[in-house]
Formats: C-alpha cells, sequence, structure tokens
C-alpha cells in the first residue's frame, strides 16, 4: 500500500473509532470521512460496506485488548485477573457500541471471517486467563469459556441499555465472578 493510502487508511479507522465511541456503529459514513480529512470515495475505496469498516476497527482494539492479556498471564493473583479481564472486555464493548453485535451478527450468519478470527483471539483469551484462575481455585473446575464469554457479553449489553448507570458493570460482574467461585 503506497505510504498516503496507508495514511488515509489510518486516519480513517481513527476516525471511525472517535465516531462508533461517540454514536455507535451507526454513525454516518460520510461524517467519518469528513472527520478523517478525506472523500466517501476514499473511505469506499477501503472499505466498501460499513461492515467492512466496523470490522477494521474491530480487529485494532481487539487486537490491543488481547495484547494487554499478556500482563494479566503474570498476575499473581489468578482470580484478580480473570476480574480484570472481564472488566476490560466489558468496558471495550460499551466504548464501542455496536461493534460486538455487529460482528457477532455477522458471526451467526457465517458471513464475516474477520468476526471468526476476533472471536477466536477472544476465546483464546479468555481461556487462558480462566485456565490460570481454575488451577489457582479461584474458580470452579466446570466453567466453561465460553459460557463465561456469553455472560460477559450479556453484562455488556445490558449496560450498554442503561448508559446512565455507570455502576451496573460492575454490579454486574460482580455477581458474575460470585457464581463463578467455588
Amino acid at each position: 500500500m503506497r505510504a498516503d493510502a496507508r495514511r488515509n487508511y489510518e486516519r480513517l479507522l481513527d476516525a471511525a473509532k472517535a465516531a462508533f465511541a461517540e454514536h455507535g456503529t451507526d454513525a454516518p459514513l460520510d461524517d467519518i470521512a469528513k472527520r478523517a480529512g478525506v472523500g466517501s470515495g476514499t473511505l469506499y475505496r477501503h472499505f466498501p460496506t460499513r461492515l467492512d469498516l466496523v470490522e477494521a476497527v474491530f480487529r485494532v482494539q481487539m487486537e490491543r485488548l488481547i495484547a494487554r492479556t499478556n500482563d494479566l498471564l503474570d498476575e499473581p493473583d489468578a482470580g484478580q485477573a480473570l476480574q480484570v479481564f472481564l472488566r476490560r472486555v466489558v468496558t471495550h464493548s460499551n466504548t464501542y457500541r455496536g461493534l460486538a453485535s455487529a460482528l457477532m451478527s455477522a458471526l451467526r450468519s457465517g458471513g464475516s471471517e474477520l468476526a471468526q478470527r476476533c472471536h477466536t483471539m477472544v476465546y483464546e483469551a479468555a481461556g487462558q486467563v480462566l485456565d490460570r484462575a481454575k488451577a489457582a481455585g479461584a474458580v470452579r473446575a466446570d466453567v466453561d469459556v465460553l459460557d463465561l464469554l456469553k455472560l460477559v457479553n450479556g453484562v455488556a449489553l445490558a449496560s450498554e441499555q442503561d448508559p446512565d448507570d455507570t455502576q451496573l458493570p460492575d454490579r454486574l460482574l460482580a455477581m458474575v465472578t460470585r457464581g463463578l467461585r467455588p
């Protein structure tokens, strides 16, 4: 990719990330292009569909979230590491309203290879943190990683529905983590 095309791509991702954080994934694409300082044609050359743009933003943010998981694998308290991971997932989902829902919809329809890769990345990261918590006796042995991710997704969706209650994610996550204990 040419240097100017790469810069435009990065600017579009940054603009989309900000727009999605402010307005959800339904943010007008023309506004994203303007925010990035490019024309609509440039946006559509890089991202032919809204889903392509959503996926690209989600991929970058998911890679950052997963990279931050590595520090939790060295956390002495494996139970606390799991709680931090779950909170990060909820915060990520709430910051980028609609991203997870849009990708989960694409995943269910089988239409998105990137959605599948992101799901796999989160599944593997969650599995590592969960396995450590199980080994430390902080979590019941029968807790399944996919079930846990579905619970966390439910917390994120509930929190998204009531954004004025800033304590809701913490209360719900506290209930979830209490239910995970042996």
